[in-house]
């Protein structure tokens, strides 16, 4: 018989946002972390930013290889209660409105637009002063 696993609400996971006791959510499952921190790559203050919450997107993000995903076993604790979890636990980003998607999609597209025009505009000033 396998052992029960442990079910825990977001309540009693977000206290353990601290280095000395931290534990983060990837994917539904729980996991304490705290004596990971000083050995992860990217630096103890990437997980500390997502200590107590939801770290899943972070964690696909970041591109985690399968090794990674393999290490995550021997810090499992539990599974979070998924009716506990509040809407949008990714709050470490700054939140956008929707004013604000809209001027990203328009900066991005400006590059873009007006480097082949710059150019165009370098390639006839060479062509006629030549």
């Amino acid at each position: 018989m396998g052992a029960e696993k442990k079910l825990f609400s977001f309540a009693e996971v977000s206290p353990h946002n601290v280095a000395e006791d931290c534990w983060i959510i990837i994917n539904s499952k729980i996991y304490n972390v705290t004596d990971f921190m000083t050995d992860h790559p990217g630096g103890e203050e990437i997980l500390l930013a997502v200590a107590g919450t939801d770290a899943s997107e972070d964690f696909e993000d970041a591109g985690h290889g399968s090794a990674a995903r393999l290490m995550l076993d021997e810090f499992y604790v539990g599974e979070i209660d998924p009716s506990t979890l509040p809407k949008t636990t990714y709050s470490n980003a700054p939140s956008k409105n929707i004013e604000d998607k809209s001027s990203d999609s328009i900066t991005k597209f400006l590059p873009f637009f007006f480097v082949p025009i710059a150019i165009f505009v370098v390639a006839v000033g060479i062509h006629l002063y030549t």
